[in-house]
């Protein structure tokens, strides 16, 4: 018996060393909350900026005070804030001819910070504007692991002003992962463009 029990220990011990066959999770995604989206519009209008649009109302208007350790260029650059999401819609507004730029240079600046995401993007998709408001411009939408996957800007028929806006996550850029949130809030985008009017 102490022979058998002698034996069936090493026999145990090498059975118990095997390989075991472990089975791979499936790959887990964080849980979204999106904001509801409800009839509640607000609608932004400040004094110091010649338009408005509407916005759904779970976005905060943040006010920019600085712009490389000086301050903002004109007082219209703001940033809409969805806190849900830790996201930013940098917003800037230049009459043209301010500093000397033309809606040449600017739109040209526009196209050079489009173009600046080709280190990362797979392709950009450039979608010409043109509303019934009398609102024209041109929208950049990304694919790839790009900082901002949606940025545009919006001139008026006589090219007298200038409003550029670029979309931004506070995260690690993960397509994969965050396009349901590129998704709803391009839903946004797309409606602020709509109702985009210039005063």
């Amino acid at each position: 018996m102490n022979r058998l029990f002698l034996l069936l220990i090493p026999i145990l011990t090498l059975a118990a060393c095997s390989d075991p066959v472990f089975t791979p999770k499936p790959r887990g995604f964080p849980r979204i909350e999106f904001p509801e989206r409800t009839n509640v519009v607000e609608t932004f209008d400040q004094t110091d900026c010649p338009f408005s649009f509407e916005l759904p109302a779970y976005y905060e208007v943040q006010q920019d005070t600085a712009y490389f350790d000086e301050a903002p260029i004109h007082s219209c650059w703001f940033n809409l804030v969805v806190p849900a999401f830790d996201s930013r819609l940098h917003c800037s507004y230049l009459p043209v001819g301010t500093q000397g730029k033309t809606f040449d240079r600017l739109r040209s600046d526009a196209f050079d910070l489009a173009n600046w995401h080709n280190k990362k993007a797979n392709y950009i998709d450039e979608i010409p504007i043109k509303t019934r408001n009398g609102v024209e411009g041109m929208l950049f939408t990304f694919d790839g692991p790009v900082a901002s996957q949606y940025q545009f800007y919006l001139t008026d028929s006589l090219h007298q002003h200038f409003f550029r806006a670029a979309l931004y996550l506070n995260t690690q850029s993960r397509p994969d992962s965050l396009a349901p949130i590129y998704e709803f809030l391009r839903q946004d985008v797309d409606e602020l463009i709509t109702t985009f009017r210039w005063e």
